[in-house]
């Protein structure tokens, strides 16, 4: 199946690259190139199709949109003549399925998703919403380019946000959390390599376990916290300094919530 895409940036380049480095075949993949070099520098480096203009994309299955929303109307009247019988997926945030079905018609299938950057390791997490013309072996044919780059859950459109928000944004959450553990470990005498390597480490241990073990993720934490230890010193540390608020008030300010 051959798919396309239209945008190699930040979200398009991931998906792209999670695609041929977990077994995609590049020669299945045509991507529109935009003005700056980004799709051609990844091409240089993956070594999938290209083409100049979007009327070109005539051979792709499902198309998958990754520009930012202002230039997403563009992009849509382009595609409008060539879409029968395409599949259309955009990662643009902020878009809606109605929005889509204004610019491209009734019939056409489209569907929102928001993938997360460890798509690009194959490790990724993408939320989908499908229009309701949508057949069953519609999503197989999406949902089977995708999982290539990690898992794929098809969630009401109304919770899409949110999924972006928690699986989407989190990445970065995540990324602070590690780098403030390493600031740690380096004030208590590791050097900062080995910090890294043991809080990276540990968060790729402790979330392979969470995904695999058939305890809750908060009995997980009751297995390490065992009475008047150390983690349940550290664990009351946390929560007297607001690590959970923290937390749930991050996801309020990225959805935009006062």
């Amino acid at each position: 199946m051959v798919v396309g895409f239209i945008g190699a940036g930040s979200i398009g380049g991931a998906v792209i690259t999670g695609l041929v480095r977990n077994g995609f075949d590049n020669d299945q993949i045509v991507v529109k190139g935009g003005k700056s070099n980004t799709a051609k520098d990844l091409q240089s480096q993956l070594g999938f199709q290209m083409v100049p203009k979007i009327k070109q994309m005539t051979e792709p299955e499902v198309i998958f949109i990754a520009v930012g929303i202002t230039a997403l109307d563009s992009v849509l009247s382009e595609l409008q003549p060539i879409i029968e019988d395409k599949l259309i997926v955009t990662f643009t945030g902020g878009a809606t399925i109605a929005q889509l079905k204004k610019k491209l018609g009734s019939d056409a299938k489209v569907a929102t998703a928001i993938p997360n950057t460890p798509v690009k390791v194959g490790a990724g997490f993408t939320g989908i919403s499908y229009s309701d013309n949508f057949e069953l072996a519609d999503k197989k044919k999406v949902s089977s380019v995708l999982g290539y780059t990690g898992q794929v859950v098809e969630v009401p459109e109304e919770q899409l946000s949110t999924i972006g928000t928690v699986a989407g944004c989190s990445p970065a959450f995540l990324d602070l959390f590690l780098e403030a553990l390493s600031d740690a470990g380096v004030k208590h005498g590791l050097s900062r390599k080995l910090a890294y390597e043991a809080a990276i480490g540990m968060a790729i241990g402790a979330s392979k376990l969470a995904k695999q073990s058939d305890l809750t993720v908060p009995e997980l934490k009751d297995e390490v916290t065992s009475p008047g230890g150390s983690t349940i010193r550290g664990v009351a540390a946390l929560e007297e300094n607001g690590f959970r608020n923290a937390v749930i008030k991050a996801v309020d300010a990225a959805e935009g919530v006062d």
